[in-house]
C-alpha cells in the first residue's frame, strides 16, 4: 500500500479540512509576499543572515512561538517550536543570499541594486515565506480542531557555502523531530524521493612559504602561490583518472598581496563533490596528497580548513508520495501575461528556450541518476525523514546561482509560487499530524534506508562553523544595502518601493 492510498485509509471518517487550510493561507498572501519582499531587501550572505533571522522569529514570536536563537552555536541560527506532543513535524528552508548576484526584481537584464553587493541570486529569500506561512495557518487549524502535535521551524544558515546541517545534527536539533518538511524554490511544483544529490566536502587548504624581494632576492623566498598553482595543475592532472561521476571546483581566495613581494601565504578553496560518503572521503584523501606533492616542491608547509560538508541527499517516499497528491490538489499558480512577459523577456536574455513560465505540475520524481549538485539538508535526510518540496517560484532556464535567478524572486512570481508552496506544505504537514500510521510508514522507511549505510558527518570532531568566513565580505556593503530595505508600512511591495514598471523588459 502505498503512501496515498494509507493516507485515504487512516482518514476516512476525518473532516477535509484542507480547504480551511487553504483558505487560512490565501488570506495571508499579503504576508507572504511581504516576507518574500522583505527577506529579498536584506541580501544577507551566510553567516551574516542577522537582519532576516531577526525579522522571521520577530513573526514567529508574535504568535505564540518558542524561539531559541545561537542554537548549534551559530549566531545567525534558531528554532521556533509550537504545540505539544507527537509527531513533531519539522519544517527548514535556507535563508542566504550569494556574493556580487545584487540585482533589480522584475527587470529582464542585469541590473544591480548595488554594484559588486550579494543578492539572492538563487531565491532562497522565498523559503521563509513558504514555511512561516504555511505553520502560522497549521497553528490556527490545529487551535480550532484540537489537534495534537508540535511545529518546529529553523533555517538554513549558509547553505550556500554547505555550512551548517551537520552541525545540527551533531548538536541534537533533530533528535525530536519525527517528519522534515525542506522547502526549496524552483521553476517548478514538485517532490521527489531517494538518492537525488552529491555528497561534498568543502575545504581551505592555505600554504605558508618566506616572503622576499620578487626580483632583488627571489632566491631568499618560498612561494606559496607557487604551492597553491602546482597544487591546481596536479589535481587537474588527476582529474583524468577519477570517476565520471565525480565534481571538484576551485578559487584561489588569497594569491599574494603584489608582485614585487614574494607570497608567504596562499589559499585555495575546493569543493569535492561525488555520489557517496566514502567517495567524498576518498577524493579529500586524494586532495590531501596532491597538496602535500605542491608543498614538498616548493618548500612550504600548509594547513588545512574544513569550511562545510553535506552528505548526499535520500529523500523519503511516504512523504514524498503524500506530498505529490498536495502538490497535484494545489496545482501551479495561475499567471499573468506580465509574469509570462517577464519570463520569457529573461529567457531570450540569456539564451535559454523562449517557453515562459510552467502551467502543470510535475510528477513524482523517483531515485536521480547523474545529479550534479549539493546541499547539506543530505545529513538532516540520513538523521530523519526528509522530503524537499520544490516551489515555483522562478523561471525555467535560468544557469542557477546568478543574477539571472534573482529576477523573479521579489514580483508575483515570486508571491504567488510561495503561496502555492505554502498550501503544499501546510496539507503535507496536516496529513501526518492526523495520520499516525502515515508517520510509522515513513519512520519504517528511513529505517530502512540507514540499516546498511550509517550516517557519520565529513567533518572531523574537531571542526566548528565558520562563523566569520563572509563579515568582511558583507559589511563592506551594508550601509549601501541599508537604503533599499523594504519598507511595508510605506510601500505595497518592493517593486512599489523601487519605482520598477513590472514587468521591465529590453526593448
Amino acid at each position: 500500500m502505498n503512501a496515498a492510498a494509507l493516507l485515504l485509509t487512516g482518514l476516512l471518517g476525518q473532516a477535509d479540512l484542507k480547504p480551511e487550510l487553504f483558505s487560512q493561507i490565501d488570506g495571508m498572501r499579503t504576508v507572504t509576499q511581504q516576507m518574500v519582499d522583505q527577506v529579498f531587501s536584506y541580501a544577507e550572505l551566510g553567516f551574516e543572515e542577522s537582519e532576516t533571522s531577526r525579522y522571521v522569529t520577530g513573526i514567529l514570536e508574535r504568535a505564540g512561538f518558542k524561539i531559541e536563537r545561537g542554537a548549534a552555536g551559530i549566531p545567525t541560527n534558531w528554532t521556533a517550536t509550537w504545540g505539544s506532543g507527537k509527531p513533531v513535524i519539522g519544517f527548514i528552508a535556507d535563508l542566504d543570499g550569494l556574493p556580487g548576484m545584487s540585482q533589480k526584481p522584475g527587470v529582464a537584464y542585469r541590473a544591480p541594486l548595488v554594484e559588486g553587493a550579494p543578492g539572492h541570486g538563487e531565491g532562497h529569500n522565498a523559503g521563509q515565506a513558504v514555511n512561516v506561512t504555511a505553520a502560522l495557518a497549521l497553528q490556527k487549524v490545529m487551535r480550532a480542531h484540537k489537534i495534537a502535535g508540535t511545529l518546529k521551524l529553523m533555517p538554513g544558515i549558509a547553505e550556500e557555502l554547505l555550512a551548517t546541517k551537520a552541525f545540527y545534527v551533531r548538536a541534537g536539533l533533530l533528535e525530536d523531530v519525527d517528519i522534515m518538511l525542506g522547502a526549496h524554490v524552483s521553476s517548478a511544483f514538485q517532490t521527489d524521493y531517494g538518492p537525488r544529490e552529491l555528497g561534498m566536502i568543502s575545504v581551505q587548504y592555505t600554504f605558508h612559504g618566506a616572503s622576499a624581494h620578487s626580483a632583488g632576492a627571489p632566491w631568499k623566498g618560498r612561494s606559496a602561490l607557487d604551492a597553491v598553482e602546482l597544487m591546481d595543475l596536479g589535481w587537474n592532472m588527476r582529474r583524468e583518472h577519477l570517476k565520471l561521476e565525480h565534481r571538484s571546483h576551485y578559487v584561489i581566495v588569497n594569491g599574494g598581496e603584489q608582485p614585487n613581494v614574494v607570497p608567504p601565504e596562499a589559499t585555495v578553496w575546493y569543493f569535492f563533490r561525488d555520489p557517496t560518503a566514502a567517495g567524498v572521503r576518498d577524493l579529500h584523501k586524494i586532495a590531501n596528497d596532491v597538496a602535500q606533492g605542491a608543498a614538498l616542491m616548493t618548500n612550504t608547509t600548509f594547513d588545512q580548513r574544513t569550511v562545510g560538508s553535506a552528505w548526499p541527499t535520500h529523500f523519503n517516499k511516504v512523504i514524498a508520495e503524500t506530498q505529490q497528491v498536495n502538490i497535484e490538489r494545489v496545482g501551479m499558480p495561475a499567471w499573468t501575461e506580465a509574469d509570462q512577459t517577464l519570463a520569457r523577456a529573461l529567457q531570450k536574455e540569456m539564451g535559454a528556450a523562449v517557453d515562459g513560465l510552467a502551467t502543470k505540475v510535475r510528477t513524482l520524481d523517483g531515485p536521480a541518476k547523474g545529479g550534479a549538485g549539493s546541499d547539506d539538508i543530505g545529513d538532516i535526510s540520513w538523521a530523519v525523514p526528509t522530503v524537499y518540496l520544490r516551489y515555483p517560484a522562478n523561471i525555467p532556464g535560468t544557469p542557477g546561482h546568478s543574477w539571472f535567478d534573482a529576477v523573479a524572486m521579489a514580483t508575483p512570481i515570486a508571491h504567488k509560487g510561495s503561496t502555492a508552496g505554502a498550501k503544499a506544505q501546510a496539507a503535507t504537514a496536516l496529513d501526518f499530524l492526523r495520520s499516525p500510521e502515515l508517520v510509522k510508514k515513513a519512520r519504517d522507511a528511513f529505517d530502512e534506508q540507514t540499516k546498511s549505510t550509517k550516517y557519520q558527518p565529513l567533518m572531523a570532531e574537531k571542526d566548528q562553523p565558520a562563523v566569520t568566513i563572509n563579515r568582511e565580505k558583507m559589511q563592506r556593503f551594508v550601509p549601501a544595502l541599508k537604503r533599499f530595505h523594504f519598507d511595508p508600512k510605506r510601500h505595497k511591495t518592493y517593486l512599489d518601493q523601487l519605482g520598477i514598471k513590472y514587468p521591465t523588459v529590453r526593448q
